[in-house]
């Protein structure tokens, strides 16, 4: 019997906001297909005040660092608010104690320069956007850049490149837990052609 998991979406102000809402769809339809018992999708920010996302978008987080919930599956979103997200004791710390509990940690986009401010990128391969290589190879100077690939992953961390990439990972991570029979039947709702 599969388990309900919980993906818990770190937001905060000047997210990506296909870093966010793209994952949020694909787990959410995904569970929507399967009489919603798959996956609880939800957000989070450190306080439960709306958002600004990249170019506007307001968002009213489901749950603040203090009462969310366990998280199964926890997907850090990039955008030009990582960048003062390294600086966010607060942030950090939530991140790191989730990551200790989850089934998987992923990053989309810039979200990759949590993990490497935690350290959890040294000695490991990995992707993010395009523009943020040049960082991330100050930051991790031990990293393994992928430039070449959409998305990687070792054992429960996966990274993406930038913005779209985080929609293919996410299919990846749902095609792992539930097959690719499940997967192709979100992707096909979605009119989303998957990139192989």
């Amino acid at each position: 019997m599969n388990m309900k998991r919980n993906v818990g979406i770190l937001i905060f102000d000047n997210a990506e906001v296909l870093d966010f809402a793209g994952p949020f769809e694909v787990f959410a339809v995904t569970s929507e297909l399967n009489n919603f018992e798959l996956f609880n999708v939800f957000t989070v920010s450190e306080k439960l005040d709306p958002i600004s996302a990249v170019n506007g978008l307001s968002v009213n987080p489901t749950y603040s660092y203090k009462d969310c919930p366990h998280i199964d599956i926890l997907i850090i979103s990039g955008g030009f608010g990582a960048r003062k997200q390294v600086h966010n004791k607060n942030t950090l710390s939530w991140i790191q104690n989730a990551h200790q509990q989850t089934e998987y940690t992923i990053s989309i986009c810039s979200g990759a320069m949590l993990l490497g401010t935690l350290g959890l990128l040294d000695n490991k391969p990995y992707c993010t956007h395009h523009e943020v290589y040049e960082d991330m190879i100050k930051m991790v100077p031990t990293g393994i850049p992928k430039k070449q690939e959409r998305f990687f992953g070792t054992d429960k961390m996966y990274t993406s490149g930038g913005i779209s990439a985080g929609i293919d990972l996410s299919f990846h991570i749902v095609e792992k837990l539930h097959g690719n029979k499940i997967a192709q039947k979100t992707a096909k709702y979605m009119e989303y052609n998957r990139t192989p």
